[in-house]
């Protein structure tokens, strides 16, 4: 499963250079995670890095974009090898 930032976010810049897909952008008014991208840190971390540093606690799993352990453990060897 994805993550998500919900509309809280107040743009603190700590996540964005925390994750280690390049997952997370700036959108028009907050940031935003590519689901495409987000392995929630498997592969990397044993928990996403960007939920560890958030300081208002507004990033959770996106219920739009559900995958299993298995599912992010492939698309971390697609994107890294």
């Amino acid at each position: 499963m994805a993550l998500i930032i919900e509309a809280a976010c107040i743009n603190c810049d700590m996540c964005d250079p925390e994750c280690p897909n390049q997952a997370i952008t700036l959108g028009e008014e907050i940031y935003q995670i590519d689901p495409d991208k987000c392995t929630e840190c498997i592969g990397h971390y044993d928990k996403p890095t960007c939920m560890s540093v958030c300081p208002i606690d507004c990033i959770k799993k996106d219920p739009d974009h559900v995958e299993t352990e298995d599912q992010l453990l492939a698309k971390f060897i697609r994107m890294h090898g």
